[in-house]
Order: structure tokens, then sequence, then C-alpha cells
């Protein structure tokens, strides 16, 4: 008998039969401590001891996704495996053998004919792999051409019947890839039903677009319908309601993610391949800029420095800063001199957005449309501000990270204002990714990342620390950035 039986329960688990040894071992090797685990009220409140654990010894349990990393650490070990009442699943590399790249190629050529979309070869490759593997995670950066990987897989999947739920993080995404869908000659309205605040749930649509705010607290029942389902933005899926979601799609056996990044650590990865199947990245910002598919991108570090302070927590220091009126008045003038539309980001509301959106408005409102936008902010009117900045050059948009970092199209956006400091590589990856569309009359993008710097010897401040990350990625990703130092004072 094999050391290690494995089983499909659904299409969500796997169930594993073994020794208790080899029961330990694995829990041990999927159990891994989350990043900044010590900052979570749950960790400090010792309800949770800061580790996430993929394999349940009790029961059995492994996501299927895992099985690719489940078979390495078994032959690395010497341990033997056999599948039980179910050899085809076992195959992890070769999965669906009518899939060929050749007919991939065709298809999306068919699904093109007439139009003036010309499908690119990462594109083929994506969608391939995808419908192959029945499992895949697409990592494919902001001006790649997701929404028409989406597209590809959403038709294809129509045609063979089955039902598909496309999960995106927010309203706006919900409207947006419905036009794409429609824009790439899709009667759209015939074959998709669109889920948000106060619509109807429940249809007998072949595809439903959806937030996952609307659905996650809905019964297993309801996802039983569902052969297939696509993960927009799939990063935003280690949150618990997301992962409740996809765990309950026991039906699904195509599972794909999309996402332009992911937030590098092994943890977060672990997770969501476990939820859909292996990463692939299939292109990066940098290429698509060399190919000229993407803008070309310079970036400002405008690095305040304030007299020298130590802050005793980073809440104190942030408080300081989004409250700094001088700091304030420097963004005011700096979106004031800048030509073409201009997004703003910032993270608090009320104390930052609020007064940001006052003072620039109240400055240049009479010259340029300015607008404000937040969470209490209807996706219709979003919609509206989105659809004005694309045929006007004098917009400037106030918005607050959750908003439009992520997902929201714009290609004729010239200039994008980093407010507030963050460290986190998706939120600046993605922020980056809403200016580099290309539009008609626009061949370059800058981003103006203001720093703060309070350092003093060896000292350096919280913010300070968050910019040290930023470049890192930035030199990760083969962008080109300068240092602009400006002296600011209280």
């Amino acid at each position: 008998m094999s050391d290690i039986v494995i089983r499909k329960r659904n299409e969500v688990y796997l169930e594993l039969e073994c020794e208790a040894h080899i029961s330990m071992e694995l829990s041990e090797y999927f159990t891994f401590e989350v990043p900044d685990a010590k900052f979570m009220p749950q960790y400090k409140k010792k309800y949770w001891d800061g580790k996430i654990r993929l394999f349940s010894p009790g029961n059995g349990q492994l996501y299927i996704g895992l099985l690719h990393y489940l078979i390495e650490w078994a032959e690395e070990r010497d341990y033997t495996y056999s599948y039980q009442d179910n050899e085809y699943y076992g195959k992890v590399i070769e999965r669906d053998p009518y899939i060929l790249p050749e007919t991939v190629k065709e298809y999306l050529d068919y699904l093109t004919e007439g139009t003036e979309i010309k499908p690119r070869d990462y594109q083929y490759n994506a969608v391939f792999k995808a419908l192959k593997m029945y499992r895949k995670i697409i990592v494919s950066p902001t001006g790649s051409g997701k929404s028409f990987m989406i597209y590809s897989l959403v038709r294809y999947f129509t045609a063979a019947n089955l039902k598909t739920l496309i999960i995106v993080p927010s309203i706006s995404l919900v409207t947006q890839l419905y036009k794409d869908f429609e824009n790439y000659g899709w009667n759209a309205e015939d074959y998709c039903h669109q889920v948000y605040a106060g619509e109807a749930k429940m249809s007998t649509a072949p595809v439903v677009i959806t937030t996952w705010q609307s659905i996650y607290k809905l019964p297993k029942k309801y996802f039983d319908s569902y052969t297939a389902v696509i993960g927009d933005e799939c990063h935003t899926f280690k949150a618990k309601s997301l992962t409740s979601i996809m765990t309950k799609l026991h039906e699904a056996k195509y599972r794909i993610g999309f996402t332009g990044t992911l937030d590098g650590t092994k943890t977060h990865r672990l997770v969501l391949e476990g939820l859909f199947g292996l990463s692939d990245r299939v292109t990066s910002t940098a290429d698509l800029m060399k190919r000229d598919q993407l803008s070309q991108l310079k970036i400002k570090i405008l690095a305040l420095r304030h007299e020298s302070y130590k802050f005793e927590t980073y809440q104190d220091e942030m408080e300081y800063i989004v409250t700094h009126d001088k700091r304030n008045v420097f963004i005011k003038n700096l979106v004031g001199d800048l030509s073409g539309n201009t997004l703003v980001l910032f993270n608090y509301v009320e104390k930052h957005g609020e007064p940001l959106f006052d003072m620039i408005n109240n400055s240049i409102g009479d010259t340029k449309k300015v607008f404000f936008v937040h969470g209490g902010v209807e996706a219709s009117e979003r919609e509206n501000i989105r659809q004005l900045a694309e045929v006007n050059d004098n917009c400037v948009i106030i918005a607050s990270y959750g908003t439009f970092s992520t997902g929201i199209n714009i290609k004729n956006l010239h200039n994008i204002v980093f407010a507030s400091p963050s460290k986190s590589r998706i939120r600046n990856l993605q922020s980056i990714g809403r200016v580099l569309r290309k539009g008609d009359n626009k061949a370059q993008a800058v981003l103006y990342d203001i720093a703060d710097d309070f350092s003093k010897g060896s000292y350096n401040n919280y913010t300070l620390n968050h910019l040290k990350e930023r470049i890192k990625i930035y030199n990760e990703e083969q962008f080109n950035y300068e240092i602009i130092p400006v002296n600011i004072k209280r």
C-alpha cells in the first residue's frame, strides 16, 4: 500500500490517508507564519498564534490547488503515493488532452474576426494554459488585456453550456467588465447578469458577474450550479469571506484567477494557489512598455524633508502627515501645475481626502473639472467620472485607494499622485497600473510619489522605511525613477 492515498473529495479539497507521523510532517510543511501577524488584533488578544495551516491532520483535507506541492514534497522524501477512485485527476501536469495551443489560437482568432482586436502571444498562451489545466492563476499586469482573456474563457464556457461565476472586488468592475464584453462584440445582455447591492442574486443567466460582498453570506446551495469560476483581481481572495465563497463552489472544476501582482509572500501565494491553481506570470509591465503597449512610466519621488522627529507609533506619524497644512498645500500646488488628467490617491476620507478636495477644488475648480471619489460614491457616478476623464484633458480625480487603485480603466490618464504613503506591493503596483494605459495623445505617464523624511542619524521614520520598500519594487519592476528632495516645515 502507498504511504499516501489521495482522494478527491470535491472540486475544493483532496482527502489524504496516511500514517499519523506523515500527517504531522505534512501539517508542519503546510503551516506558515503570516507576515505582520503581530500587529493584528486576534494575535494581540492571543486568540490566534499568527500562523495559517493549509493541511488539517484532523480531517486529512488539503486544497486541490496544492496537489503539485504535495507530490514534490512526497518525492523529495521518498514517500509513495497513489490516487484512489480518480486516476485521471492525478495527472498534475497534463490535464485536458483535447486542448492544444493551435486550437486555442484558432479559437481566439475566430472570436476577434472582423474586429480591431489582435490577440497577443501571451494571451494565446494564458488562455491555453487555463483551459488545459482547469486551474490557473494568470499573473498579468494592468494593460495586458486581462478583460479580453476573461472574455475568451467566458465565451468558451458559455458555448460548452457551463454556468460561470465571475467575482470582482468592486461595483465599478461589475459594470466595467460587462461593458468590456459588449465592446468586444458580444450581446452581453442575453448572457450576463450583474449582481451588486440591491440587484437580484439568483439568475438563470449562463454568466453572473458579481462583487464578493454581494454573495459571500449566501448558502452553499446557491453555488452548486456553477461549473466555472473566474476571480478578477484574485489577490483580494485571501480575505476570509472570499475564501468561504471559493470553498462553497464544490462543483466548479474550472477555477481561473487573474491578478496584476501577488504580494510577494509565500503564504499569500499558496492560499491563492490552493483555491485556484498554480500561478503563472505571462508578461510584465517592463515588457509591455518595451513593446509600446503601455505608456512609458517616469517616477518622480518627491522626498519632503521635515524637521527631525521620532514618532511613538505609525498612527501618530500618519496623523501628523495627513494634517500637515504645508504638505497639503504642496500637493495642491503640484496638482495645479500638472497638464492633462491627474489622479490623486489618499488613505483617509475625512482626515485627508476631504481637505485635499476642498483645497484643490477651491484653487483650480474654475479651470479644471475636480471630482471626489470614495466608498460612499455610487457606482454609476464613478462610471460617469471615468467616462468624462476619457474625453477631457482637464480632470482631477481625488480618490481613495480603495475605490480607484484597482481595476479602474482610464486610458486618458496622464499623472498619478501618491498623496498617502504605503508599503503594500499590491496596492502600489495596482495604483501605478491606473496611469499606464495608452491613450490616443499619450506617450508618457508620470507618478509623483510623495514621501516624508523625519530621519536623524541612523533613525528612519516609519513612512521613510515604506519609501524604501517602494523603491525596491521600482527596481524589481525595472521602473525609471529619480529622487527629488524638497524642504518643508510645519
